[in-house]
């Protein structure tokens, strides 16, 4: 049996109850992608494909760097029409 949580509700890094996960996938083709999931299982983003397992790794952390600090950019077409 492993110590890994069996839900993203049981998972806990350091003592704190964490808000979502990344899952990283393979698939049939051999392309890895990566999801990210709400605590709740709630699916939050997939990734493009990626052809190297460290990419998708990558990617992952690509995202956790630029998620914190993004700005939102409302490119909808009610909002330009509104501009």
């Amino acid at each position: 049996m492993t110590n890994r949580p069996r839900t993203c509700k049981d998972a806990f890094i350091g003592g704190h109850t964490v808000a979502g996960r990344f899952e990283i996938h393979r698939g049939n083709d051999g392309a890895y992608r990566f999801r990210l999931t709400a605590a709740d299982g709630t699916l939050v983003a997939e990734s493009p494909q990626f052809k190297h397992l460290s990419a998708a790794v990558a990617g992952i952390d690509a995202v956790r760097e630029n998620a914190a600090t993004g700005i939102i950019v409302d490119r909808t077409k009610s909002y330009r029409a509104a501009a």
